[in-house]
């Protein structure tokens, strides 16, 4: 029931994930941070079973950081979405597969923004726009229309408005609140996160 949303513009990629853990029935909290800053150019959101979510993700970033530590300068975001893929398809084959879907998110002064999604079966795909989980369902549409490939960082916060004002009226799952990062030439920043009470007045037809 858990949504990450992702969005990619000419330098930039933004990622939107919800912030509530929960289990069957049962919600577990609502202050998770799904979105993890690996370096000072790559983002990961992850969702799936939380104990694999949690050691894939410490996993994966130990391991571009030691890359970067035996090399001496980081991973493109393109190369990391590789590496992510393939550990994840070894996993598949093994006795201990990862239930995770994922975002590898990134900015390269020499490759541009990358947004790659991948999912538990280790099917990835560098994309403009995309979403994981019931919610995404929600805002393939809102994507179709609002996106263009010279969008803004403003006009994607937006698009994430409305597709959470979406998901907050249709999915029978309340999803309160969604922590939004972005990543650029200017590195790794967390926004304003978006929840209910702020979009009390947002008119989402404008």
């Amino acid at each position: 029931m858990e949504t990450l949303l992702g969005i990619k513009g000419k330098d930039f990629v933004m990622l939107a994930a919800d912030t509530t853990h929960a289990r069957s029935i049962i919600v577990m909290k609502e202050d998770q941070n799904k979105i993890h800053k690996v370096s000072d150019n790559l983002l990961i959101s992850t969702t799936g079973e939380s104990g694999d979510t949690e050691q894939f993700t410490e996993f994966i970033s130990k391991n571009i950081a030691l890359y970067k530590m035996r090399n001496g300068y980081d991973l493109s975001p393109r190369a990391a979405a590789h590496f992510t893929r393939k550990n994840l398809a070894d996993y598949l084959r093994s006795r201990t597969p990862y239930q995770v879907f994922m975002f590898v998110a990134g900015y390269d002064e020499t490759e541009g923004a990358e947004l790659a999604f991948i999912d538990y079966l280790a099917n990835a795909k560098s994309l403009n726009h995309a979403g994981h989980g019931y919610g995404a369902m929600f805002c393939s549409s809102i994507y179709d229309r609002y996106w263009h490939p010279n969008i803004t960082q403003d006009e994607a916060y937006d698009i994430f408005k409305k597709c959470i004002v979406e998901i907050q009226k249709r999915l029978v799952v309340n999803l309160k609140n969604f922590n939004v990062s972005v990543v650029d030439k200017n590195g790794v920043r967390n926004l304003e996160p978006i929840s209910a009470q702020s979009l009390t007045d947002y008119n989402a037809s404008s």
